[in-house]
Order: structure tokens, then C-alpha cells, then sequence
């Protein structure tokens, strides 16, 4: 079993990546609650960036889950062509639409169980929803933050689902969410997946791998 860090440990380096990520937030663009469920569905192997440019448009003419729900898959398909898996995504969206004005009365549901019971949501879009749009705390295991956990030593699993609770054992709750961002915005400037900056990173005394 790997080494991993003790939660004075995980202080430091959460005080430390606080210091150069304050006030983080999620880069992707929204206006309610069920545009951003929309946006983190666009988001799976495709970058925020990316998905900004989609939504800026489709969020234009679709704005609620009617909106979506009235479509097939194959028109909401010219709306999203811009993003990684856009077919799939596409079904996933009119089917989730559907199920949110059928069982939801239209709105967002506000609990993990009932958020993964919509197409196209897993565990991660669940947390990410209900941490961003809720206010909730929670942690979304994405692919930056697994390989920032993983590497520096606040988790050890090749698990997604075993590493976000390792982190929500080691994390105190109230900054699980802004961990979240934390890690997310260290893995995409200084923890890259294939050419990560070591010698730049702020936290490399405490990193396992880099040790």
C-alpha cells in the first residue's frame, strides 16, 4: 500500500495550493442549476474551455429541460458537435431533460442518489453539481484530481470512487469542495498528466512522486 499523507500533511498542502488558487471556481460557464448539469455532461474527455465555446450558443436557443426534452438526439447533435462524444452526450441530455420534467417537476434534483439516476451522470457530475449549483460539500474525482491525489500521496488507489473517499477522509469536510478546485487547477498548470513541472510545484517536498 502506498504512503499516503497524514491530515497535518494534507493541511500544509492544501493552506500552501490555497495560497496560489484563492477563490476557485469552475471555469465552466452557467447560469443555473440545469445549464450546469448540461455543462459538466459536455465536459467528459472534452476541456472546459471547449465546452464554453458549445454553450454559448446552444444555451442561446435551449434553455431549460423542456427545451431539450422537445428535441431528438440527432438535432441536439449540431448543437454539440464541438465536444468529444457528442452522439452519446446527445441521448444523454433528452433523456435526462425528460426524466427531470417527469420526475423532478423540472428542476435539478439536489441529492446524489437522485442525480445519478439521470442519464449521462456519474458520481463525478453528481459531486460537481452539488458542490457548484448547491453549495454542497462534496468531492468530484476527475481524471486532474486523481492524478494529483494519487501522485502527491492523499490518496493510493487506482480506484476513482476509492481515492474520493480516502480524500474525504483526510480532507476536513467544509473544504472538500474547494479542494476539489484546488487539485483540478494544480493538475491542469503544474501537475500535467505527461510533462508535469516539478521543480515548479509548491507542494513537491510532500509529493511521493516526486520524491
Amino acid at each position: 500500500m502506498k504512503e499516503l499523507k497524514t491530515k497535518e500533511e494534507t493541511k500544509d498542502i492544501l493552506k500552501r495550493l490555497e495560497q496560489i488558487y484563492p477563490d476557485p471556481e469552475t471555469e465552466l460557464q452557467y447560469s443555473n442549476p440545469f445549464e450546469l448539469l448540461v455543462a459538466v455532461i459536455l465536459s467528459a474527455q472534452t476541456t472546459d474551455k471547449q465546452v464554453n465555446k458549445v454553450t454559448k450558443d446552444l444555451f442561446k436557443d435551449l434553455k431549460s429541460p423542456k427545451d431539450f426534452a422537445r428535441l431528438e438526439p440527432q438535432e441536439l447533435e449540431d448543437y454539440i458537435r464541438g465536444v468529444g462524444l457528442y452522439r452519446n452526450k446527445s441521448k444523454y441530455l433528452v433523456k435526462t431533460s425528460q426524466k427531470i420534467i417527469k420526475d423532478y417537476d423540472g428542476k435539478v434534483p439536489q441529492s446524489r442518489s437522485e442525480l445519478m439516476k439521470l442519464s449521462g451522470v456519474g458520481r463525478k457530475t453528481a459531486n460537481v453539481v452539488l458542490s457548484c449549483a448547491f453549495d454542497k460539500d462534496a468531492i468530484g474525482v476527475d481524471t486532474h484530481v486523481f492524478r494529483v491525489a494519487n501522485r502527491i500521496g492523499l490518496a493510493g488507489s487506482d480506484n476513482v470512487e476509492e481515492t474520493e473517499k480516502e480524500l474525504m477522509q483526510v480532507i476536513p469536510q467544509n473544504l472538500w469542495s474547494l479542494a476539489h478546485h484546488w487539485l483540478i487547477f494544480h493538475g491542469r498548470n503544474i501537475c500535467k498528466s505527461r510533462t508535469p513541472k516539478c521543480d515548479e510545484c509548491i507542494i513537491n517536498e510532500y509529493c511521493n512522486y516526486y520524491n
